[in-house]
């Protein structure tokens, strides 16, 4: 296959530490632990795509390991704790030693994390997590306190241009560096979301974006647009707003009520109000099956108390 035909995303995922960008006190430890073969129990936490899954990715590619890749916002539940990887980690394998990636796992249920916790204990000797999250707050003291804690952070903007127009002139395509820092101001620190949108935005050889359609293609910015609106009806915001969220696909609600409460002044409203509605509809999250509906409820209340 070309490699014009792969999502760049995964084509341009750094392989090995020294080709990961920024986080030099984290790359110079992960260092150590390749060279030793060997490495703790592990939690990466920090913003979207900033590099705390790749950075998994290359431990286990680089460690003599057996290993099993899971993603927690699928697979959170107590069963999967008790089943898939109580079966994996208590297992005999192949290799020296076993890793279990466990990524978005602020997904995991109270339960779940409850659960794994001891088995984080009595398999150490042969098994190590690599637990990756957005919210450090969401994983449970017990396992914090068996983890190695590492803070991925967004790397520099200028270090996401060089990446960014390091990958347009491998494709040859061509680009002016005012578009490059328009999708980079865009979507920064999210860089899986700036190159997701310049492999969109290239066609032909060309670099060519359209600004208003990306402005609007901010289902956040939507949202609180229509929040905001003042002669809509409430049924038609609500009805609106579910539509948005189902065309975007949107997994992660936590973002959402993380915009919504930092964009509250910009709702005609009482502030407190709207925060405890936000606040107690963010901590539900944690604990239900489908996110989508905690998050319409959100919504629908939000809109009653919007004058």
């Amino acid at each position: 296959m070309n490699k014009k035909q792969f999502i760049w995303n995964e084509f341009y995922r750094p392989k090995v530490i020294d080709d990961f960008v920024g986080n030099d006190i984290i790359k110079n430890k992960f260092k150590e632990y390749i060279k030793d073969g060997n490495i703790p129990h592990l939690l990466l936490y920090g913003k979207n795509g900033t590099g705390k899954s790749t950075l998994a990715k290359i431990i286990i590619k680089n460690i003599d390991c057996d290993y099993i890749y899971i993603n927690a916002s699928d697979e959170n539940n107590v069963d999967t704790v008790r089943t898939k990887i109580k079966s994996f980690a208590s297992s005999i394998g192949f290799k020296d030693l076993k890793i279990i990636v466990l990524d978005e796992g602020d997904y995991l249920t109270p339960n779940s994390q409850a659960a794994l916790r001891n088995l984080m204990e009595v398999n150490s000797k042969y098994t190590r997590f690599i637990i990756t999250c957005n919210y450090h707050n969401k994983i449970i003291d017990p396992i914090i306190s068996r983890c190695q804690s590492f803070e991925v952070k967004p790397i520099d903007k200028v270090d996401v241009a060089k990446r960014i127009t390091y990958i347009l002139d491998s494709e040859n395509i061509k680009y002016d560096l005012k578009d490059v820092a328009f999708l980079i101001n865009s979507f920064y620190p999210d860089i899986r979301k700036i190159i997701n949108e310049t492999q969109k935005n290239s066609n032909n050889s060309i670099l060519e974006i359209n600004k208003d359609k990306i402005i609007n293609s901010d289902y956040k910015l939507k949202i609180l647009e229509i929040l905001k609106e003042k002669n809509t009806k409430s049924y038609l915001k609500f009805n609106t707003i579910r539509k948005i969220i189902a065309d975007n696909s949107v997994m992660n609600f936590i973002e959402l009520y993380k915009f919504l409460y930092d964009n509250i002044d910009q709702l005609d409203t009482d502030a407190g109000d709207a925060i405890i509605i936000i606040a107690e509809h963010e901590y539900q999250d944690s604990f239900v099956v489908d996110h989508e509906i905690t998050f319409a409820s959100c919504i629908a209340q939000l809109i009653k108390i919007i004058k």
